[in-house]
């Protein structure tokens, strides 16, 4: 198909799950022949649909769809100032949909244009919330029970969620171990507050219980989300040495990086970061200097699969391993695009997965297959994943900000997330 061109970009926005999506669809010369790509950034959506129907399909328009690294160069650079999360979402969506179509021309799965398969199913890890230890605890068995031989454990969510939520957990088990959380001033500004010290202080408590419980049958993983500050990560770090995490995930903020060295130097814990970068080049001096064992990457928010691969093999070469973002704010077209990397590389750490409800399922036949904590893609050409337009359609977005962006300490101080 040596004539094929791009006839037209559609931007697609739907919410099957209840978290806003965006999909592109890019159309080619040949009737019926389209690839999809996942463009999400949930709490910008609009602002992502717009760059795409406003910048990247004039920009895209009559192209030859097979080179894929020449549009993802020079849409990189076509607005002179580039990565930023709204533009690598759009062109994230235009990068995975030019994958998906070279497959279907191919007749192959991405997969094997990326080099074949590494493994033969891809290790999961699914969450494990809980307002206590024990609420953790039986999360954790029921994963396991289901075949998960990793599992992320949170206590009141990240940072403890909220001071509310900090007192039913001190209410529940913590009064004895002096874990009160501070109060908060007669008046409270709206929105999500959360205590980042009495956060701190029960994080090692709840693995000490886990692993006595559970003991060292399965991998825990837990994420700080940039809670805390530096100086109380590095002291984290060093207090859940004795219960052996499978990753710390995101102890620092992306402005505090700095601070890894500090970490490196005082605990064996193991790091991954980065979930908040937009940028592979943000890895390059914590991959480099062995800082960090693990990329926590949202594949969509770096540009998409030409990125992504890239990113791997450069962390291959230094002996760190990948944790693609998996949350519920990606569609399946993304969730399959992580999977299509992660069969394809030899440093694959483990994925995170979010489990998809029946309505994505009808929205986005092809869905990859679980079981007992691994997933398995199809042999279709492409991504394997498809759309309906007349299902998604029953599920429009709206297009807000989430509420638990809208973080505060216990005396209202705006915080970061």
């Amino acid at each position: 198909m040596s004539n094929l061109k791009i006839t037209d970009v559609k931007t697609i926005l739907t919410a099957p799950g209840g978290i806003d999506l965006v999909v592109v669809k890019i159309e080619t010369s040949e009737p019926g022949l389209y690839g999809l790509g996942c463009a999400t950034f949930t709490q910008r959506i609009h602002a992502v649909s717009a760059a795409i129907d406003n910048y990247m399909k004039p920009f895209l328009l009559g192209k030859d769809p097979a080179r894929i690294e020449d549009i993802w160069q020079s849409a990189a650079v076509s607005g002179y100032w580039r990565n930023g999360p709204v533009m690598n979402n759009a062109l994230s969506g235009v990068d995975i949909a030019l994958w998906d179509l070279k497959g279907k021309v191919a007749g192959l799965p991405v997969y094997e244009l990326l080099g074949g398969k590494c493994r033969d199913g891809v290790a999961l890890y699914r969450h494990c919330d809980g307002a206590d230890e024990v609420e953790v605890e039986e999360a954790i068995l029921a994963r396991m029970e289901e075949g998960y031989q990793y599992v992320r454990c949170q206590m009141g969510m990240y940072g403890g969620a909220g001071t509310d939520d900090l007192r039913l957990i001190a209410g529940k088990l913590a009064k004895a171990r002096n874990i009160q959380p501070k109060a908060s001033p007669r008046t409270r500004t709206p929105g999500v507050y959360f205590d980042p010290d009495a956060y701190a202080r029960a994080v090692p408590r709840l693995f000490e219980h886990l692993r006595n419980k559970i003991g060292f049958g399965v991998e825990f993983i837990h994420d700080v989300h940039e809670r805390i500050t530096p100086i109380a990560a590095i002291q984290m770090a060093k207090s859940l040495e004795p219960y052996q995490l499978f990753f710390l995930e995101d102890p620092v903020a992306p402005e505090n990086i700095d601070w890894l060295t500090k970490m490196r130097a005082q605990s064996s814990t193991p790091i991954a970061m980065g979930e908040l970068f937009t940028q592979i080049n943000e890895w390059k001096p914590l991959i480099q200097n062995q800082l960090i064992d693990y990329i926590r990457c949202h594949v969509s928010t770096i540009g998409g699969i030409t990125p992504a691969k890239k990113l791997a093999t450069f962390a291959e070469l230094y002996g760190v391993r990948t944790a693609w973002h998996g949350p519920g704010d990606i569609s399946p077209v993304g969730v399959a695009a992580n999977l299509h990397i992660d069969l394809s590389i030899t440093n694959l750490g483990v994925q995170e997965y979010t489990p998809v409800n029946d309505a994505l399922m009808e929205v986005f036949p092809g869905c990859p297959e679980i079981e007992k904590g691994y997933a398995y893609l199809s042999d279709r050409p492409g991504l394997g994943v498809d759309i309906n337009l007349k299902e998604a359609a029953k599920y429009p977005v709206s297009g807000g900000i989430p509420e638990w962006t809208n973080a505060r300490l216990p005396d209202g101080t705006a915080a970061r997330p």
